[in-house]
Parts: structure tokens; C-alpha cells; sequence
């Protein structure tokens, strides 16, 4: 019991990628809007701060891909034992 419940909070914390995605854009969006309002900028702060959202996205995609390859990769060499 206690391995499979290992194994599913093994894969819990990599379902919480698409969940930051969001979370980083929403972000960027509301900042670049509440900016534009307060500058009177629109729609140009809102475009940086929604890419820079995306790229925050995206830069935590890539870390959670690496730090998952690197764990499948010791797991495999640790079933080859």
C-alpha cells in the first residue's frame, strides 16, 4: 500500500504543471491590465506582462520536464541492479 501511494504522490506533484501555466499567465495578464489602467498605456503593458506570464509558463514547464527525465532516468538505472 505504501508504494502505491508513493507512486501517486510520485505523479500528484507533476499534475500541478498545467495549473502554474495558468496561474503564470492569469498572472502577467492582471498586472499588464491594472497597469495599462493606471498608465494608460493599453494595450502594451498588457502584452508584455501576459508574455512575460507565458514565459514564466513555459521556463517552469521545461524545469519540471528536466527534474522528471532526470528521476526516470535514475529509476531506470536503479532497476537495472
Amino acid at each position: 500500500m505504501a508504494k502505491k501511494k508513493g507512486g501517486i504522490l510520485k505523479y500528484m506533484k507533476y499534475s500541478v504543471i498545467g495549473i502554474e501555466m495558468a496561474a503564470s499567465v492569469t498572472v502577467g495578464g492582471l498586472i499588464g491590465y491594472w497597469l495599462d489602467t493606471k498608465l494608460g498605456t493599453e494595450p502594451w503593458m498588457f502584452i508584455f506582462w501576459l508574455m512575460c506570464g507565458l514565459v514564466a509558463g513555459f521556463r517552469s514547464l521545461y524545469r519540471m520536464s528536466k527534474q522528471f527525465l532526470k528521476e526516470s532516468k535514475q529509476n531506470e538505472n536503479q532497476g537495472s541492479d
